[in-house]
């Protein structure tokens, strides 16, 4: 079967999460082959990503349980190649003073849900085509072996895009790709404590639980000495949950990444999500006054679909731009291997405890754009100095060099 699936809206929806947006009602079929609908209600598409056609979701944006995040201009945007596809690496490490001769050694663990049967050339052409040398890259299944990998390929998007934003940022960084058997809380968590034996003490996840404020039943992501991202979701202000949320994380926002002749400039990416969590504990090292729990997000990259990022993905056609969160986190991942001291981190904790005049220096200030109306308007508008530097959707910032990590 090709082409997408459609999705019914249930009423549910309104009645359930009547502030929730930036779904999808069509799923795309991944290399041909129809990609199962994920159980559970769906988020009330609204977003301006898809209002304005400029990308579309690879998975089911459904609330109460696992989803990926990354968004496809395949079919939306022009038949491209390499850089004409969105940002290139060279993009990346020259926006964010990246020092990519470093990161060897340094493990950075992707956890996704499903097999990209072909992960393992894919990151070869892309690096091939960008200059990057060859991957030191490894593909383990959910229990840690190299081999019967999940016959689920719902995800294969997805797990490049993981991939390939880790190699862009960091070339020289060791890659592990984890392959939970499905999409549900207890494989994915399977999947999450195997990169963690496997020995990576970075490990990034592109993937949410849309409203899932006691946990989503996920396991894990507190072991000290490991440091845990994930992304903070596509669908605006308001709309967040685990593994995000979960004060153990780093929670990644977005931006969308511009350029004028040479010079390159962010704004808030408008999908980027934020807020004031209501379950999940406050850690010590957030000082904002306008949530008593879990401010989300902490830091930020590029995310917009504006142009996005380019991907190659041949399993589902090549060539084309993705766009989301799920590009930031693992983005922000390889940044942390190279300042080489992940370890060490406790969570957020450095980002939120820099000096002003270090924040300044390290991190660029997104200073324009909102994923929506809020109070206090630090949640969801950047600039607004209402709270220090900081914005929801962006964090405190993007990487200005690797010494803020």
């Amino acid at each position: 079967m090709n082409g997408p699936l459609r999705l019914a809206v249930p009423l549910l929806a309104a009645l359930a999460i009547a502030a929730c947006s930036g779904g999808s009602s069509g799923v795309p079929s991944a290399g041909g082959q129809s990609v199962a609908p994920q159980a559970g209600v769906q988020l009330h598409p609204i977003a301006d990503w898809q209002i304005k056609n400029q990308a579309r979701a690879i998975c089911p944006q459904v609330v109460g349980q696992p989803t990926c995040l990354a968004l496809t201009t395949k079919g939306i945007r022009p038949a491209c190649t390499g850089s004409q596809c969105g940002w290139a690496p060279i993009d990346l490490e020259t926006r964010y003073r990246l020092p990519i001769s470093k990161g060897s050694g340094q493990i950075v663990a992707i956890v996704d849900a499903g097999d990209n049967p072909n992960a393992a050339t894919d990151i070869a052409t892309y690096r091939s085509e960008f200059g990057l040398g060859t991957a030191n890259f490894t593909k383990y299944n959910q229990n840690g072996q190299q081999s019967n990998y999940p016959s689920y390929t719902g995800w294969s998007v997805e797990i490049d895009l993981d991939i390939e934003m880790v190699s862009a940022a960091c070339p020289k960084c060791t890659i592990y790709l984890v392959e939970g058997n499905s999409s549900s809380s207890s494989d994915l968590s399977t999947a999450e404590q195997t990169a963690q034996n496997l020995g990576a003490h970075i490990i990034s996840n592109s993937w949410i639980c849309y409203g899932g404020s006691s946990g989503c039943g996920l396991t894990g992501f507190d072991t000290q000495g490991v440091l845990y991202l994930a992304a903070s979701g596509d669908a605006s202000y308001n709309n967040i949950g685990p593994p995000s949320t979960f004060p153990t994380v780093v929670a990644v926002g977005g931006s969308q990444l511009a350029k004028s002749g040479s010079t390159y400039s962010e704004t808030v990416w408008n999908g980027a999500g934020s807020g004031c969590t209501t379950s999940q504990t406050k850690p010590n090292w957030q000082g904002d006054p306008g949530c008593t729990w879990r401010t989300d997000a902490d830091v930020s990259s590029e995310a917009g679909c504006s142009p996005p990022v380019s991907e190659y993905d041949s399993y589902d056609g090549g060539w084309f731009g993705v766009c989301g969160t799920s590009a930031a986190s693992p983005t922000i991942a390889a940044v942390y291997a190279l300042a080489g001291n992940a370890s060490s981190q406790d969570a957020a904790k450095a980002l939120w405890k820099l000096k002003a005049w270090a924040r300044r220096h390290e991190l660029h200030e997104i200073t324009s754009g909102n994923n929506g109306s809020c109070s206090p308007t630090y949640l969801c508008t950047a600039g607004t100095h209402e709270y220090k530097t900081y914005a929801g959707p962006t964090g405190w910032g993007t990487p200005n060099g690797i010494d803020a990590f």
